[in-house]
């Protein structure tokens, strides 16, 4: 059997359904990539500008590499039931356990395969490593970039992890996929911050899961009311894609555990216990103030009277959390 058939067969018995591959003949076109850096639409995402020359071409990381392997890792399940009260929504891909650690190990079983190719060597990277994973998966055709800067598998998902593993040998590659999105707008109609372009593409730093993730400061007032009930991430721009379909056998590892938390449990919290609590966990990225100020602006959006003990308390924090809080008071009393 030829490698590459070998390669799909053991990326899918170590859980990665998902496969295809791309040729690194021809250079990545960075043309979007580029316009996006220079519009400053990264915000304080620093590493993407500075690993764009490796993104631009994976020899840097791999010298001699010719193929590329997209490995997807589905993530997607159905919303639990909203339980009311005080409590706020996390995205999807933040329910269960953080994907780095269980992508991250099958990855490391891929390459110990591959290893028994003698002077095989490969480099395998997760979104922590300066590769260029959604172009990659777009020329493999394991999916297509969307409007909403999703990848998107037509017809079934949006909600996968993307890995890959540079190769030093050429594989046979696979055909794109091509655009599918064809005139639909919905996921530009249902952004709350305006963040995707009618043209397609995303300016991060309009948008929510940029604001409730990765910024530390404080989320523009006029922006504050639009996060709604959004705590940790955002989902709207994927749940009003026709192509999204739950999947009906969500891996164990990505099981809803935190879709809906308790937002004045978070406000009184400490940065250990929140550190604790969310430990393994996507939400660890943000535990401490910013998931503090994040629960503060969810209050004053849902008008929460019952919150105004914990949120007069969050006053006394740090200056961004106490803003926060003092702006959810004001809409209590709006």
């Amino acid at each position: 059997m030829e490698l590459k058939a070998q390669l799909l067969s053991e990326a899918a018995r170590v859980g990665f359904f998902r496969a295809r591959v791309a040729s690194v003949e021809t250079p990545l076109a960075m043309v979007h990539y580029d316009t996006f850096l220079a519009a400053g639409w990264h915000g304080e995402m620093d590493w993407l500008l500075n690993g764009r020359d490796e993104r631009a071409d994976v020899r840097r990381l791999l010298p001699g590499a010719e193929s590329v392997v997209v490995l997807a890792f589905d993530y997607g399940n159905a919303l639990p039931p909203d339980p009311g009260g005080l409590t706020g929504r996390v995205a999807s891909y933040a329910w269960g356990r953080d994907y780095h650690n269980f992508v991250l190990k099958r990855l490391r079983k891929l390459q110990a395969w591959l290893r028994r190719v003698p002077g095989l060597d490969s480099y395998a990277s997760l979104d922590t490593r300066p590769v260029y994973e959604r172009a990659w998966a777009d020329r493999a055709g394991l999916g297509y970039r969307g409007r909403n800067a999703c990848q998107i598998l037509p017809g079934e998902t949006s909600q996968f992890f993307l890995a890959t593993l540079l190769l030093p040998v050429p594989l046979p590659p696979d055909a794109p996929l091509g655009d599918h999105c064809g005139r639909c707008r919905r996921c530009v109609d249902a952004c709350p911050t305006a963040a995707i372009l009618p043209e397609g593409g995303l300016v991060a730093n309009r948008c929510i899961s940029y604001f409730t993730i990765e910024a530390d400061g404080a989320v523009p007032t006029e922006l504050r009311p639009k996060l709604g009930r959004w705590l940790f991430g955002c989902d709207d721009c994927q749940t009003v894609c026709p192509h999204l379909h739950p999947s009906p056998d969500p891996a164990e590892e990505t099981r809803p555990r935190h879709a809906w938390l308790s937002l004045p449990e978070l406000l009184d919290a400490d940065d250990d216990a929140l550190r604790t609590r969310f430990a393994g966990t996507p939400l660890r990225r943000a535990a401490g103030p910013r998931l503090r100020r994040n629960a503060a602006y969810v209050l004053g959006n849902l008008r929460a009277k019952g919150a105004r003990a914990a949120l007069e308390r969050a006053t006394r924090r740090g200056a961004v959390e106490a803003d926060a809080a003092e702006w959810a008071l004001a809409q209590l009393d709006a």
